[in-house]
């Protein structure tokens, strides 16, 4: 959350820095400001709302045309969405500027030693202080920006990513970060600096990840220079070639970069499976498993950890795992795990699943498990991410950049590699007969096709979102691999829509939802016809004997539940255990449509920012 955007170089810095804010207002889009300095002039011009708010502002207020200059999109966390509280921030001489994101646990305690040492602050945020305190060390200690920076870093407690320049020496900015990722663009006599490589991605394909407890001094004529900032070791720069292009990271023609997403997945799956599935020779080749198959063949159990629509995801990994190749699994919130005492040792693999890669709580538990002995399997999207780096092996998704704050193709190819991971295991141990093994592989290599047929039902779709887009409260049902389905597709609706919506298990509605379905109550059930299809119709009857309205997920052909139903929405027919990669998409089409009816801004929730990367 807040997303960061830097420029130093021979190019004028406004319009990098913007076009910079444009794209990195997924992670952020209470307020925005920007900095901007040639040499002379320092202009600070920020605002509470959207960057296009910004944009307005800086129209009228922008004079300079400096080749320094930083800028900031907020998700908030110290001191509500205002103009005050947006960044950048300076110090109360004027002559340092930060922007930052993260939360800083001690300000509170580092506010009230500057105060009496005649510190003022207009802004309740945790970065005016933190920018005070560099300032302190630096006046104090009289040294230069980079080692007060270091100093001061050392005595706050949080996470951060933070870019500071001093407008008294303007051929350099200052960055570090601790659990909040930076980037730094690598081009001929100029740099970048941000969140993720999106905004400097038309200028240069190569990019340093800063790892965290890491600073970096960059300089126009000297590089880049980096150090630990503990203990002031030297840190060689990496410099790694970008796997993104500009064209992914733009809306391609679709309103919003979620219904691009949304029609993104047959493509996604199979890019995901693409040199991985070798279905007519009957092989999975992955090197993260197998460098490290003993790892998970004799393991006790598999732990994953995840948060949101990445916990779905696991939640229908343990159904794959535990079916397939016959290995006891746990999925948890990595929010609850990092915070118990759960009970890991060096016989474990622990999953680790985020979208980002960056995700702070699914961070935490990585480094629990590993201190444990645990042996930990990453799977993410972003290539270089910390989740990426930080653990023993892993996987990517490949699904491309994913800007809408709501994640779909995330979750379809985060199924996708897990599926993989369990048929692999499976053959593996010898839990699948070979037929069975060679049916799996053939049916998954269809899915992308599939998922494209399902996509067809968009108009039909629409037209159910219309009757449905009232509604104050929705249950969503489902059953065996459909249950985690059945979260996910209500999660979709809370997140952009903001309608109450709950997802259960089919059995469990007569354990206290049922008492709240009457004919203002829709009731979406998965009710594919495989697994537990009877008994799914017969909780849909459960459901129509008390006037509940139905919009049933069927397979193609279905009749039972297309004469009990007020709705069906069909998909294609597939194994049980594939079921999840169709039944997500109708679900995920129905909270676009019904959002956009709502006129919700469906790629920018409210309060919602897409990678969580502090608590």
């Amino acid at each position: 959350m807040c997303g960061i955007v830097g420029y130093i170089g021979h190019r004028k810095a406004y319009p990098i820095i913007l076009e910079g804010l444009k794209r990195l207002e997924y992670r952020g889009y209470d307020s925005a400001g920007i900095a901007l300095f040639d040499g002379k002039n320092l202009k600070i011009s920020k605002t509470k709302g959207k960057v296009a708010d910004l944009q307005k502002k800086l129209e009228a207020e922008i004079t300079t045309t400096g080749n320094l200059g930083i800028g900031h999109t907020r998700w908030a966390t110290h001191g509500i969405p205002n103009d005050v509280n947006s960044h950048p921030h300076c110090s109360n001489s004027g002559d340092l500027v930060i922007i930052h994101n993260g939360i800083i646990e001690n300000y509170a305690a580092l506010k009230k030693e500057l105060t009496k040492r005649g510190y003022t602050f207009k802004s309740d945020t945790d970065t005016e202080v933190l920018i005070n305190l560099i300032e302190d060390i630096k006046l104090k200690e009289n040294i230069k920006l980079g080692k007060a920076v270091q100093i001061a870093l050392n005595q706050v407690v949080g996470a951060y990513a933070i870019a500071v320049f001093d407008r008294n020496k303007p051929d350099e900015i200052v960055i570090a970060r601790l659990g909040s990722p930076l980037a730094i663009g690598v081009g001929e006599d100029e740099f970048f600096i941000a969140s993720d490589a999106s905004p400097f991605i038309e200028y240069t394909k190569n990019a340093i990840y800063l790892e965290d407890e890491e600073m970096a001094i960059v300089r126009i004529k000297k590089g880049v220079k980096i150090r630990k900032i503990k203990d002031d070791t030297v840190v060689a720069p990496y410099v790694q070639e970008l796997q993104m292009n500009l064209e992914q990271i733009e809306k391609g023609g679709y309103e919003h970069f979620m219904l691009k997403e949304i029609h993104e997945q047959p493509d996604a799956i199979r890019d995901t499976y693409r040199g991985r599935l070798l279905a007519k020779e009957g092989i999975i080749k992955m090197s993260g498993i197998d460098d490290n198959i003993e790892k998970f063949t004799n393991a006790d159990k598999i732990t994953i950890v995840a948060c949101g629509t990445s916990w779905h995801a696991g939640l229908v990994a343990e159904y794959i795992f535990e079916d397939l190749a016959r290995i006891p699994v746990e999925v948890e919130y990595a929010s609850e795990f990092r915070y118990r005492n759960p009970v890991i040792t060096n016989k474990d693999v622990v999953i680790a699943i985020s979208q980002s890669g960056e995700t702070a709580d699914t961070l935490a538990a990585i480094k629990l498990a590993k201190q444990n002995g645990a042996f930990v399997f990453g799977v993410c999207n972003v290539v270089g991410s910390s989740i990426a780096r930080e653990t023993h092996a892993g996987a990517y998704t490949h699904a491309g950049p994913e800007i809408g704050v709501a994640s779909t193709k995330a979750f379809t190819t985060q199924i996708t590699v897990l599926t993989l991971i369990a048929l692999k295991l499976a053959k593996v141990k010898g839990k699948i007969s070979n037929s069975n093994y060679h049916y799996h592989l053939q049916e998954l290599e269809l899915i992308p096709e599939k998922v494209q047929k399902a996509l067809q039902s968009d108009q039909h779709i629409q037209n159910v979102a219309k009757t449905y887009k009232d509604a104050k409260n929705c249950l969503y049902l489902g059953r065996g691999y459909n249950f985690p389905v059945a979260l996910e597709g209500a999660l979709k609706l809370k997140e952009i829509s903001y309608i109450h919506a709950e997802g259960y298990p089919a059995a469990e509605m007569k354990h206290g939802p049922i008492a709240l379905i009457d004919e203002q109550m829709p009731v979406f059930v998965i009710a594919t016809n495989k697994g537990h299809y009877e008994k799914v119709v017969s909780n849909i009857e459960e459901i129509k004997s008390r006037a509940g309205k139905i919009i049933g997920i069927v397979t193609e052909g279905d009749a039972n539940v297309k004469n009990l139903a007020d709705h069906i929405i069909e998909v294609p027919e597939t194994l049980e255990s594939l079921t999840p990669l169709l039944t997500t998409i109708p679900l995920q089409l129905l909270s676009y449509h019904i959002a956009v009816m709502l006129n919700k801004n469906v790629d920018q929730p409210r309060n919602l920012a897409k990678s969580v990367t502090v608590e």
